[in-house]
């Protein structure tokens, strides 16, 4: 698997020194496969904490929007999730990358939406 990986680097860096000015060099190989796993995880993630949240809204008197913030990031995760699996099932290589950006820009923008929750946590607790 080592010596896989190893060979699939050389090509790529030696297809990235003699690859001309106009083509775009190539994508990481396995960023679905991360993509696909972190965001499948921290769907779990979302749904743990908005439980968390619930329980101290109950047992509390604080009331926020952070456990409807978390929803939505646990479905931007999942549409992450999804179109990183669906990049490693496509044949094209075109749709592939395409797929992929949507998914890692899709992960990105549900980190930013939880960052906004724990700032809201943590504002909230003051």
């Amino acid at each position: 698997m080592n010596a896989r990986r190893n060979l699939l680097s050389l090509l790529s860096q030696h297809a990235m020194k003699n690859a001309s000015p106009r083509e775009k060099p190539p994508l990481e190989e396995d960023i679905s496969i991360h993509i696909l796993s972190v965001s499948a995880a921290m769907v779990g993630v979302c749904l743990t904490v908005i439980g968390l949240i619930r329980i101290v809204i109950t047992l509390g008197t604080y009331d926020t929007i952070a456990d409807d913030l978390l929803a939505a990031a646990s479905l931007v995760f999942l549409v992450s999730c999804f179109c990183s699996y669906w990049a490693l099932r496509t044949r094209g290589t075109r749709r592939m990358h395409t797929l992929e950006r949507i998914a890692d820009a899709a992960f990105l923008f549900g980190l930013l939406i939880m960052v906004v929750v724990c700032a809201l946590i943590a504002f909230a607790m003051i």
